[in-house]
């Protein structure tokens, strides 16, 4: 093929996009439609929950038209990570969805389900022959890490997507994927450049951000041709500019010009950004350099406890000139009184440094008042109530200097002040494992639907 048209109608499945942008994109006849669901942005529990980050109300009602538009123009519809986090479960829970609009629409559909979940024995294999590397300022892994892993996904590359839409499949739903793979699938298995399908697919996955204004809410359309693409947003009301582009390709990367992926390494060093028209940008000069060992990002993780949160809001002027000093005995009142214990106890201090904490520049510059969030994580739910709940009481009353009334430090704003979160997770895996078969870890089951 001398050119593929790829229609990505938003940033992440479940977002919401305006069917007016969605039926502009299928105007210009697109070859695919590529979106993404799921990404480790939100932190580990949507793995460790086996969670997504949208409800089942919106993945349905943003999927149901791409399913028809897809189906009516015989065209494949590829959706990688799956309901959120990608693992097994997640797949299952989104092809549930398709089942549904399927047996709805009364639509005959073949999909390809494929599964990313790795075994703990597998990956502490892997680490004993030494092919288990830190990503980015992941702590080695060790063998206690594995151990306490409750679930485990490997981010796949484009080959699995290959094999499958060799299938000819109506719908791929994949697990956890490499966020440039929907795209760059259909390009690569028709031998179009693998550098300029990858890169083009790092922009549409994040729907019309690259535009501007930029939101992940709406669409872009991407053109891929024989030594570049081009990327329009769907939306009039947008447009792409060189610099937008270009800013968007530094988008999550620790490195301006390379991104590492599985099986190789985008070299964007000599890109070209350059303005077509009022809201099209074309862009050359991407490479793909494969590596010489194959590896994949491995995440995983393990339960930390479970979670209590205190909001509150303190105006009194004497408090807040010594809050640092009255947080701080606070916490030592806390930690006497629960001393057989173990728990954490954290503040976050809203119109101070609540964002940035230690890392703000103009901690000094503080308001007539702020927001207050203790935040504890013990063994046990009810012992992270209880802890909790005394920190508010010592709060409350704390005695300090030049306090005019002796109750009401603090303005609780809901009854009750304290809000049971539920189990907390933290990465135990996030790891490069060297593989000797791109396919071998990544199962493909097609199932047939008949919508009758």
């Amino acid at each position: 093929m001398k050119e593929i048209r790829i229609l990505s109608p938003q940033g992440m499945l479940g977002y919401g996009y305006p069917s007016s942008s969605f039926e502009e994109g299928l105007q210009a006849s697109p070859d695919v439609i590529a979106v993404d669901a799921g990404s480790t942005d939100g932190g580990p529990h949507r793995l460790g929950l086996g969670m997504g980050g949208v409800s089942r109300y919106a993945t349905k009602k943003d999927l149901q038209p791409l399913i028809l538009a897809a189906k009516e123009r015989n065209i494949p519809l590829i959706i990688g990570s799956a309901g959120g986090s990608g693992a097994g479960k997640r797949v299952d829970w989104l092809l549930d969805i398709v089942k549904e609009i399927a047996k709805e629409q009364g639509l005959r559909l073949k999909v390809a389900a494929i599964y990313a979940d790795i075994d703990k024995q597998w990956l502490y294999q892997r680490w004993q022959e030494g092919k288990v590397d830190p990503v980015d300022s992941a702590p080695p892994l060790s063998a206690e890490s594995i151990k306490e892993t409750t679930a485990l996904v490997a981010q796949m590359g484009v080959e699995p997507y290959l094999e499958a839409l060799k299938e000819k499949p109506d719908i791929i739903i994949g697990g956890r994927t490499y966020d440039p793979v929907m795209s760059a699938a259909l390009p690569i298995l028709n031998g179009m450049d693998p550098g300029l399908a990858f890169h083009l697919g790092k922009i549409l996955e994040c729907g019309a951000l690259a535009a501007t204004p930029g939101t992940a809410k709406d669409g872009m359309l991407g053109i891929l041709r024989d030594g570049h693409f081009l990327v329009q947003p769907l939306n009039p009301e947008r447009k792409c500019t060189a610099q937008s582009v270009a800013a968007h390709t530094m988008y999550e990367k620790s490195h301006p010009y390379y991104l590492h992926g599985p099986g190789g390494m985008l070299d964007l060093s000599e890109c070209r950004f350059e303005q077509v028209d009022e809201r099209t940008v074309k862009v050359s000069g991407s490479r793909f350099i494969p590596s010489e060992s194959y590896t994949v990002k491995v995440e995983g993780v393990k339960q930390d406890g479970f979670r209590t949160v205190l909001i509150c809001g303190i105006r009194d002027p004497y408090l807040l000139q010594q809050l640092d000093e009255v947080l701080a005995q606070v916490q030592d009142e806390v930690r006497s009184y629960f001393d057989q214990t173990s728990f954490q106890l954290f503040f976050k201090v809203y119109g101070r440094d609540g964002v940035m904490g230690a890392w703000e520049p103009e901690r000094e510059a503080l308001g007539h008042e702020v927001g207050l969030v203790a935040e504890v994580v013990a063994g046990t739910q009810e012992m992270a109530d209880s802890i909790c709940a005394y920190t508010r009481s010592l709060l409350m009353h704390f005695d300090y200097k030049g306090r005019v009334s002796t109750a009401g430090n603090l303005a609780l704003p809901f009854a009750p002040p304290e809000f049971s979160a539920g189990p907390v997770f933290s990465f135990s895996v996030y790891h490069a494992v060297t593989i000797d078969d791109p396919l071998s870890l990544f199962p493909v089951k097609y199932v047939e639907l008949r919508g009758e």
